[in-house]
């Protein structure tokens, strides 16, 4: 009986050529896996071309809903933003993707997974943790740092070599990845940091700001500890609500980010991220905040969100710290509930109003005019103590100067 090679199995490029690489160079039995996190139509024909390049069967899984409630609702609630752009639309999915093929993989016997990540990037370091966090006697295999193989032109000849036929030309062979939260686009003239991207070629989810609409749109948005529950007036799940979101945002050209970001491995790379719909919670979540949290807890939860974007991104998330600091975010987010408002123009999202139940916002405090909670007078004690530091080191210095030290 031949032994078993588990394959996330995306249809691509890079994944197509790997299934008659494992079976010629391993004799293996390949089982693809795709994980389904919100690709839509990326998943039309796929098993027809899995089993015509040598797979002996394909399993597609839409985990689309765990997706979103357990890896993109944490992240929102955290304000997990890496480098300040990155909203982890990748780095997201993959601990969840390798979570299945670890399932797959034990229910086939299995002796190894493989995915198609290159020796270059993130997602091998993703993959592999979150593979060795769930089953640390599995063995993996990753194509990209073993065989002959140095590009995505040498990975079209091997294909058409093996009379397999690939889903895409060198013309068009943008590195993509998509999934409900986002679309990520690297390779090509991208590669050149001093050069524009062709956004009407490239943007997927999200018009080009040249042909968004001249009327802004305004958007409701409900949110219950940090949650977002409705779109609009209207409940919604999560998979229903973001994918709303997305077409909403993307209409009006929200969400795009151009970023040369710090890879795991060491080196930059740029991307282009679209985040329509995420963009769009992100900024009203954040305004709910602004409200609701008192400033220690606010300027910490800051501190913890960089930590947190850090993990995501690394594919640390079976880790007890990440665990740790979502029990710490859900803790912040008890009191994070309210409705928020923007419009949105032109890729703008302008926040138009908040409000909340537990709100920490006092007119009465805030306002010019003196009330019974605060008197301008009483801030005079409050500068002279909060002050005193700076006015005993200033008679320090005067005292050594008179000094002559």
């Amino acid at each position: 009986m031949k032994k078993k090679v588990i394959l996330a199995y995306s249809g691509g490029l890079d994944t197509t050529t790997i299934i008659p690489w494992l079976i010629n160079t391993y004799d293996y039995e390949v089982i693809a896996v795709c994980v389904d996190v919100g690709q839509e139509n990326e998943l039309e024909g796929l098993e027809e071309r899995a089993l015509a390049s040598g797979a002996s069967k394909l399993y597609i899984e839409d985990v689309t809903d765990e997706f979103v409630e357990d890896f993109c609702w944490p992240a929102l609630k955290a304000d997990a933003i890496y480098e300040k752009k990155y909203l982890l639309g990748t780095s997201l999915a993959r601990p969840l993707i390798a979570k299945v093929l670890v399932k797959y993989a034990e229910m086939e016997g299995a002796e190894a997974i493989c995915h198609g990540a290159t020796g270059k990037g993130n997602d091998q370091v993703r993959f592999e943790l979150t593979i060795g966090a769930l089953a640390p006697q599995m063995k993996i295999i990753a194509p990209w740092r073993i065989w002959d193989i140095k590009s995505r032109e040498d990975a079209m000849d091997y294909c058409i070599l093996h009379d397999i036929k690939v889903p895409m030309t060198i013309s068009n062979s943008y590195s993509r990845d998509k999934n409900i939260l986002h679309m990520s686009h690297e390779g090509l003239e991208l590669e050149d940091p001093s050069l524009a991207p062709q956004y009407k070629k490239l943007l997927q989810m999200t018009t080009p700001i040249e042909e968004t609409p001249d009327q802004a749109e305004i958007v409701d948005l409900e949110f219950v500890q940090g949650i977002p529950t409705k779109l609009n007036g209207v409940a919604m799940n999560g998979r229903e609500l973001l994918s709303k979101l997305n077409i909403i945002g993307g209409r009006h050209g929200v969400g795009v980010v151009d970023l040369i970001e710090n890879r795991i491995v060491g080196m930059k790379s740029r991307g282009i991220y679209e985040t329509p719909g995420g963009s769009i919670l992100y900024k009203a979540h954040e305004e709910l905040e602004h409200m609701c949290l008192d400033r220690q807890t606010y300027g910490f939860k800051q501190q913890a969100a960089v930590k947190f974007a850090e993990l995501a991104y690394n594919g640390e998330w079976y880790t007890p710290l990440r665990e740790a600091l979502t029990a710490f975010v859900d803790e912040t987010q008890k009191t994070v509930t309210g409705t928020v408002q923007v419009k949105l123009y032109k890729g703008n999202i302008i926040l138009t109003g908040v409000e909340s139940p537990y709100s920490l916002y006092n007119a009465e405090i805030a306002s010019f005019t003196t009330g019974d909670l605060y008197d301008h007078k009483d801030a005079e004690g409050f500068i002279h103590l909060f002050g005193l530091p700076l006015k005993v080191r200033a008679l320090m210095r005067m005292s050594r100067e008179e000094k002559g030290e």
